[in-house]
């Protein structure tokens, strides 16, 4: 195995079949993020989500997706011309992946492309004990999202991160408030019809132990921009608090936390939610 792949391998410690899927997910990130990195792709797009919480600040939970935000609206941008570095990246690796671009959508404002790989060969790659690997269908695949924003809402501010594994290089990001606030535009204002998005509270907990500022301008203005928020005066604390209450007496507890347990490893995290719960931690929120 390669000696860099190994080292990041270790990192996870991995014990059973869903922390393997896990890892190897998680690895592959962070080499399509070195190849992005390469092909100069940071000068005109910052990491935000989940991901970048879970790669650059330690969020403890997996993440599936690569979420990017241009740094100016660029409706012409195509992922296509980053395709080629990311698969060369990857095989160096001892990964063979496909790269797809989906077509986008008439007026969309997101780009997105697929990394694909066969998830047996893979595991079998980063050296998975054989006898966790008989429960693998041969066609299964290992899938990564990639999304990028090309008309961003503005008022974020961005800055170089540093990423150690597999080999040091640096990404441009959104600062930790911005991050905040895309987050809390997401709780506030994804549009799931019966579905319980847990992660986004999972992340809301995160926030609020690590760094609880938030701009709240920067959330307006994606407020603003998604339909969410129409009247004519600003946003303030006193509103985004009345908003964040009504989401949190609408929360299905139980099953946000089922829909984030299978990302968690410690799953006795989740015992203390509730409503009352949420309701007492949003009040370490910090408006900046």
């Amino acid at each position: 195995m390669n000696e860099a792949l190994k080292s990041m391998l270790e990192h996870y410690a991995c014990q059973t079949q869903d922390a393997y899927v896990g890892a190897l997910r998680e690895i592959m990130q962070r080499i399509a993020l070195l190849g992005l990195w390469r092909a100069k792709f940071f000068e005109h797009a910052a990491f935000y989500g989940g991901t970048a919480l879970r790669v650059l600040y330690g969020l403890e939970r997996y993440s599936e997706d690569l979420d990017f935000s241009l740094l100016k609206p660029n409706a012409a941008f195509s992922l296509d011309a980053y395709g080629e570095s990311l698969c060369r990246e990857l095989k160096g690796f001892e990964f063979d992946v496909a790269f797809t671009v989906r077509p986008a959508k008439p007026n969309a404002a997101i780009t997105s492309a697929f990394i694909k790989a066969n998830t047996l060969q893979h595991l079998v790659v980063i050296q998975m004990p054989s006898e966790l690997t008989g429960a693998f269908h041969a066609d299964e695949t290992v899938k990564i999202k990639l999304e990028v924003d090309t008309d961003p809402p503005g008022g974020f501010e961005v800055e170089s991160h540093p990423v150690l594994m597999p080999i040091p290089f640096a990404v441009q990001v959104y600062k930790k408030p911005d991050l905040f606030a895309g987050k809390m535009h997401a709780l506030l204002c994804r549009a799931w019809r019966n579905r319980v998005k847990g992660r986004d509270w999972y992340d809301l907990v995160w926030y609020l132990g690590h760094c609880p500022q938030l701009h709240l301008s920067h959330l307006e203005a994606r407020m603003r921009y998604s339909g969410d928020w129409s009247l004519p005066e600003a946003l303030d604390r006193e509103k985004l608090f009345e908003r964040l209450r009504l989401s949190i007496s609408k929360l299905d507890v139980t099953r946000a936390r089922q829909e984030v347990e299978p990302f968690v490893r410690d799953k006795s995290s989740l015992a203390l939610w509730s409503r009352e719960f949420f309701l007492e931690i949003i009040n370490g929120i910090e408006i900046v």
